[in-house]
């Protein structure tokens, strides 16, 4: 089998939360290692499961883990914020169930040569499409400062944004910073003697940021929590995982809006809008994982699960 090889975070309350129906329509817009859509999929008799990923590697592999379920699954190399142009490609109006984990997937951190891990030295990538132009080289070497701190700071909260912005101006000046490795030096040589004691990597938020960047994941998850719910049945869900505060706030207030619809301010006595709530709020405190899952696969504590469902 390709190797991918990803653990699912919060499988049994996705599956639960997605209420499936053997003969619905469902969508995992973020395939992976299909550890969701195997559970999908398995549960369906005349339904259809459409799997949708941005990685080659991972639509590989999850074309042969899905393979016994062949005749009802149909696999799309995309980006999961064009959701609707793939639907619509697809000629498929609605959909009983949506499922996003806006993770990065274990292989991809594990893959050294793809250059999201600070743990070991690779060319700076961090394309999770490796059709995609943009690369981390490009934005560490060629992105103005001033982006730069920006990036840092509100992609990655990091508190050291200016010092670390400055330090990779400075070296890059001298030379291109071509490595994993050599940015994680920049930035160690950026943060004071007491950042460097943190029990956290110095270049965790860092990486975070440039990640974030690379892929315009906050701009990918804007789109698609405009896309998603138009193109839910009646009693569809939308399941999401987010990972970190900046996603889960996109997810949590567009969830939030779609199910308040009235937008009139509050002083006016009567809505006048007439924007009426599209969903419902399945809960309304994210879902996490538990023990037992955190035992056994620790990268699931940062984990949120949001789910609504279609009026």
């Amino acid at each position: 089998m390709t190797e991918f090889h990803h653990v699912s975070v919060l499988l049994d309350e996705c599956i639960e939360a997605l209420n499936i129906k053997p003969d619905g329509i469902y969508v995992d817009g973020t395939l992976g290692g299909a550890g969701h859509s195997f559970q999908i999929a398995k549960r369906l008799t005349t339904g259809r499961l459409i799997g949708i990923d941005r990685d080659n590697k991972a639509l590989a592999a999850a074309a042969e883990r899905l393979a016994p379920y062949g005749d009802r699954v149909t696999l799309v190399h995309n980006n999961f914020s064009q959701l609707d142009q793939v639907l619509d490609d697809l000629g498929i109006e609605g959909v009983d169930g949506i499922l996003l984990d806006l993770g990065v997937s274990s292989p991809q951190l594990d893959e050294a040569e793809r250059g999201f891990s600070y743990m070991a030295d690779a060319p700076l990538d961090m394309r999770m499409n490796d059709e995609d132009s943009l690369t981390a080289h490009d934005v560490v070497n060629t992105w103005p400062k001033e982006e730069l701190r920006r990036i840092l700071y509100e992609y990655g909260e990091e508190r050291y944004a200016p010092q670390i912005a400055s330090a990779i101006e400075r070296r890059r000046a001298e030379k291109p910073i071509e490595t994993t490795l050599e940015l994680v030096d920049v930035i160690r040589s950026a943060m004071p003697p007491q950042a460097l004691r943190e029990k956290q990597h110095p270049a965790k938020r860092s990486f975070q940021a440039i990640r974030i960047a690379v892929n315009d994941e906050l701009g990918a998850v804007g789109r698609v929590m405009e896309a998603a719910v138009p193109k839910l049945n009646r009693g569809g869900r939308l399941a999401i995982i987010t990972f970190h505060s900046l996603e889960d706030r996109i997810v949590k207030n567009g969830m939030a809006a779609a199910a308040k619809g009235c937008t009139c301010p509050p002083e006016f006595p009567v809505c006048v809008c007439g924007k009426k709530p599209k969903v419902k709020l399945i809960s309304k405190k994210p879902i996490v994982s538990g023990d037992e899952e955190l035992e056994r696969n620790p990268r699931a504590r940062s984990a949120k699960l949001r789910v609504c469902e279609k009026l």
